[in-house]
């Protein structure tokens, strides 16, 4: 069937002339037809042209489609592969938590690429105008709900969608690798048979031929790697001897890397010859590349794939493989999500993989299907031949993952109480009926009513339920009266706002509730969180954990969370240990997350100075900076390098940078440019100053009298807490846009014979030191 023929106006937008088998017989169901639609295809069988039909007939209705990618990385890749729509007049806008949203671009694209986590923030938002754009969605395409079932994200899948047809009700076209149980997805999303197409590995553009492999375990972990290493290029050497090549999955961005090396080496041995040695032309394209390792493994015929590697890297990397000139190809798991990127043999050599927050883990069934499933180029193979390579006590489970697949399952259970915590901290659950069918709305009520046995709970619905509701009212997250009526409370809209665990923001409100709040109290607060409790510990990393940790009191006993702990103080002072380092980029970045949270719980319920001291322990985790030039990450482009800069030349608050001018940000090593932009964003910080006025310097014993102390901001203003003591006892505390306040102080003769009047000025928002200037008075 001819794109043409059916598309005219959307013809260029198609990168092929003609619709394949399984694309032609799900057309009619997506252009002729409004209701929702489920398809299961083999993996490379056409899918994203099913993705796209669904946009094109949104489109021609003058609709806007959102487009649901497994990952952040696809959502750029789509973004690249999609100008074919611009070039038509339409707008293509990804929206991702790493780029700053432009709500006016959102609002007026005509398709909207995005994560479920960021539809997730987004749906969370959308009575706001800033996330408006979400109302308007009329066609919501869902790449991979096979997602479902991941441990991690497959509950924010699953609730995003259910709250985003609540909030819209958009056509929903859901795409899915093979899976045994489509009928329950379609009843989920409401597809009726007619648009519910289950497609067998007929389909499969190339055959499949899949297997396992077992290999010798020993007792060392390295030397297992490379025994499965061997095992794996035994598989793939036939093939590439035959000019074809082969894919092989490892469990980490520096595998990648090390086993290309150790292939180049192994290859050359064995004498396998290689087509891109002694091609000068693709020589001279690879002098391109900026990675240098991966520079000199190419010219072997060799490469590696991760999402550490440059967008540019990547890019050229898929292209010389698809080429050729790569016939072997080491990669994380995230390439089997995304580019189509076949090979006429796939190899898993890792099952197995260290994961900083969970420790060592079994791959996921399903990434393990996804990875088989790109085996076998359509147009050249004949076959596509995949193999787990694993140890014996393993094989089994894996050849009946290979002839059964993998049922869909939801993974809402284990966050049922959070996620439910949410929609009525949102204000979409009212009352118990309500959060029934708010239920009934998710793939978890589906599939329990399909599996009742494996859910284990029969007709206990309603009662599971109730039990969550209970837990949260007496959690204090949320509030009900007579009637059954449910609302949010403050600490449930926080836990909500910032996605935490429900253990995780109790510990939080805890903290909030204690006296003399310090910075090992704080991190010790985020180490503990429910988030690491699957955080290990190995043996080799204890004694740098002891070392980090010796002589700092901290409440933290678990062996993980003082991993934890420890990471994040040698974070703020950038000595992490190196048996330490290869976790700490993880933790730190999901640290950094909860510390955020953690200010917002202190601000709420505790004080912000207690916020402003979780702001600065959180820039210097970020940064790895000393606590006195901590203020200088507040400046716009000074980062942990430029501030490191600065505060070897004395320079180590923003009043000091307006101070020294360009010349001395110069002499400190900082470009013209840059010295001229950071000077100018540091004047726009606030420079506190306090006028006392009339404040006397003596007052008679016994004499109460008022005055006005004024504090204002000489440069640029921002949100800061003005609290005034007299002898350490506080007097007044407001909150207020500085700008400029006026302060009313009461001057007392009391029975001491001095008063301390001291005004502190703390910025909750800002990791800038608190401004404290005090005043004696005698009393006579």
């Amino acid at each position: 069937m001819h794109v043409t023929e059916r598309l005219p106006k959307f013809a260029d937008a198609f990168p092929f002339e003609s619709f394949n088998r399984m694309q032609s017989e799900a057309l009619p169901a997506i252009l002729e037809r409004d209701e929702n639609v489920v398809v299961s295809a083999p993996t490379a069988s056409g899918k994203t042209a099913l993705a796209e039909l669904a946009i094109c007939k949104t489109l021609e209705r003058d609709g806007t489609a959102l487009f649901l990618a497994p990952l952040r990385a696809l959502t750029n890749e789509k973004e690249s592969e999609w100008e074919r729509f611009e070039s038509l007049g339409y707008s293509v806008y990804v929206v991702t938590g790493e780029r700053d949203l432009n709500p006016r671009r959102a609002e007026r694209a005509d398709i909207l690429v995005m994560t479920p986590e960021k539809a997730d923030s987004a749906t969370r938002k959308h009575e706001s105008t800033r996330y408006g754009f979400i109302r308007d969605v009329d066609c919501c395409v869902i790449d991979e709900v096979h997602l479902l079932d991941s441990d991690r994200r497959g509950s924010v899948l699953e609730v995003t969608v259910s709250r985003l047809r609540r909030i819209c009700d958009p056509r929903i076209v859901a795409l899915s690798a093979t899976m045994p149980n489509v009928d329950d997805v379609a009843a989920w999303l409401d597809a009726v048979p007619e648009t519910t197409f289950e497609f067998g590995d007929e389909y499969r553009p190339v055959p499949l031929e899949a297997g396992v492999r077992t290999y010798a375990h020993g007792d060392n972990p390295f030397a297992d790697k490379y025994r499965r290493l061997y095992r794996a290029l035994d598989i793939a050497e036939p093939h590439i001897r035959e000019e074809g090549q082969a894919l092989v999955f490892v469990a980490s961005r520096q595998d990648t890397v090390r086993a290309a090396e150790k292939a180049r080496d192994e290859l050359a041995g064995r004498d396998v010859p290689m087509g891109a040695r002694g091609d000068y032309d693709f020589h001279t394209e690879a002098t391109d590349l900026q990675n240098k390792t991966l520079r000199q493994s190419v010219l072997d015929g060799v490469g590696f794939h991760h999402a550490g590697l440059s967008r540019e890297d990547k890019n050229r990397v898929e292209a010389w493989f698809k080429r050729g000139d790569i016939q072997l190809l080491f990669s994380t798991s995230t390439l089997a999500w995304g580019v189509n990127l076949p090979a006429r043999c796939v190899v898993i050599r890792d099952t197995k993989l260290h994961d900083p927050l969970e420790g060592e883990v079994d791959m996921s069934p399903l990434d393990v299907l996804q990875m088989l499933g790109r085996a076998g180029r359509p147009g050249y193979d004949d076959a596509g031949y995949a193999w787990v390579v694993c140890d014996a006590a393993d094989a089994d489970r894996y050849r009946r993952l290979l002839k059964e697949g993998k049922e869909i399952e939801s993974r809402l259970a284990a966050d049922l109480d959070a996620h439910l915590n949410a929609e009525i901290a949102l204000g979409t659950i009212d009352d118990l009926d309500d959060v029934m069918d708010w239920l009934d709305t998710t793939f978890y009520a589906t599939r329990a009513r399909s599996a009742p046995d494996a859910y284990d709970f029969g007709g206990r619905l309603r009662e599971r339920v109730r039990e969550t509701l209970s837990r949260l009212v007496e959690g204090g997250f949320v509030e009900t009266d007579s009637e059954l009526r449910v609302e949010g409370t403050a600490l449930g809209q926080l836990t909500s706002r910032f996605y935490l665990r429900l253990d995780t923001a109790e510990r939080f409100a805890r903290l909030a509730r204690s006296d003399d709040i310090g910075e090992m109290d704080v991190l010790a607060a985020v180490a503990g969180a429910a988030e690491f409790d699957s955080v290990s510990c190995r043996q080799s990393e204890r004694d740098a954990v002891d070392a980090v940790l010796t002589g700092r009191a901290a409440d933290v006993d678990d062996a993980g969370h003082r991993k934890v702990l420890a990471i994040l103080r040698a974070s703020m002072a950038g000595t992490t240990p190196g048996e330490l380092q290869s976790d700490a980029w993880v933790i730190r970045q999901n640290a950094l997350r909860l510390l955020a949270a953690l200010r917002a719980f202190l601000e709420r319920f505790e004080s912000p100075v207690a916020a402003n001291l979780t702001r600065r322990v959180e820039a210097r985790v970020e940064n790895a900076i000393s606590a006195d030039a901590v203020g200088l990450t507040a400046i716009d482009g000074v980062g942990s390098g430029r501030a490191k800069k600065l505060a070897s030349e004395g320079l180590t608050t923003p009043a000091d940078v307006v101070d020294a001018g360009v010349d001395a940000l110069v002499a400190a090593g900082l470009s013209e440019g840059v010295a001229e932009r950071v000077v100018e964003s540091a004047r726009g910080l606030p420079a506190v100053e306090v006028a006392w006025g009339d404040f006397p310097d003596s007052v008679a014993r016994g004499r109460n009298d008022m005055r006005e102390v004024r504090v204002r901001s000489a440069a640029g203003g921002a949100r800061a807490a003005v609290a005034v003591t007299v002898n350490g006892v506080e007097m007044t505390d407001s909150t207020t846009y500085l700008g400029e306040t006026t302060v009313p102080v009461g001057v007392f003769g009391g029975s001491a014979d001095e008063m301390e009047y001291v005004v502190t000025v703390t910025f909750p928002d800002l990791p800038l030191v608190p401004v404290t200037r005090s005043r004696t008075v005698r009393v006579e």
